[in-house]
């Protein structure tokens, strides 16, 4: 009896339903439910009306931006010179810069902490957003990487030919054809770093709280209905910021296929 070659895709559907779909869903059925299971909106007028809140939610964006803008900043360069073969001409290199990746979040975390305790800074806002950009910067790294890794060099070369400068070749050949790789860094980048509340509480010692760890404490004290409204506010965020990636990503394919 020969299996049907949709048929291996079951098990992954079933892991969808109950560990994605169904999780989404208890999330959004929590959001609209008071503690008796009324419909309600309260939950959300709540969140507006809670100016601690409103400010944790507010300073959660401007981190993740902050933390993105830098990873890009200090990414990209390191991404370009690693597939550059006149620059790189060893595979340990890019090795050494996705090892971070293989290491457990938690333990480079801690390993942060070390480091300022050792050298006696303050574990602050400036802590936090190194310990963000340490952890998140592999991300932005290895796409931007993997498109310019990819590229055909015979465009650079064709634009050399025909007189531009190195300047003008990156930034009208490389530059686009690169930006798939640049916006699916943003997106690895910022969709973790604005829910995540486990590096700022060990970074800063629970010094400086984000978003993540307002849905965390209102879980764990019982506010299971207004926990699971901040949490779709937060899913809200991530899903527009997604769609805006693939719209700009399909932009600069069709950008990229007129050069």
């Amino acid at each position: 009896m020969r299996i049907k070659r949709s048929s291996w895709a079951i098990p992954y559907g079933i892991f969808l339903i109950l560990f994605v779909a169904l999780p989404l869903l208890l999330i959004a059925l929590y959001a609209f439910q008071d503690r008796s299971g009324a419909f309600t909106l309260q939950n959300f007028v709540k969140f507006f009306n809670t100016p601690e809140d409103l400010h944790t939610f507010v300073y959660s964006i401007e981190i993740a931006l902050i933390t993105t803008v830098l990873c890009l900043l200090f990414g990209y360069p390191a991404a370009w010179i690693l597939a550059n073969a006149r620059l790189n001409r060893s595979a340990v290199t890019v090795i050494l810069f996705i090892l971070p990746m293989w290491i457990n979040m938690l333990v480079r975390t801690l390993a942060t902490v070390a480091l300022f305790d050792f050298m006696k800074l303050p574990l602050g806002e400036g802590a936090l957003i190194f310990g963000m950009v340490y952890n998140f910067l592999p991300f932005m790294i290895y796409p931007i990487y993997n498109t310019l890794h990819k590229m055909d060099g015979s465009y650079a070369e064709a634009a050399q030919d025909l007189g531009a400068s190195p300047a003008t070749v990156f930034t009208k050949v490389t530059l686009p054809l690169s930006m798939p790789g640049v916006w699916s860094g943003i997106l690895m980048v910022f969709m973790p770093t604005i829910s995540t509340f486990a590096v700022a509480e060990l970074i800063t010692l629970n010094k400086v709280k984000l978003f993540g760890t307002t849905i965390q404490e209102n879980i764990n004290n019982g506010m299971w209905n207004y926990g699971a409204a901040l949490a779709l506010i937060m899913l809200v965020i991530i899903a527009v910021t997604s769609t805006f990636t693939d719209e700009e990503d399909k932009r600069a394919d069709e950008k990229g296929g007129l050069i």
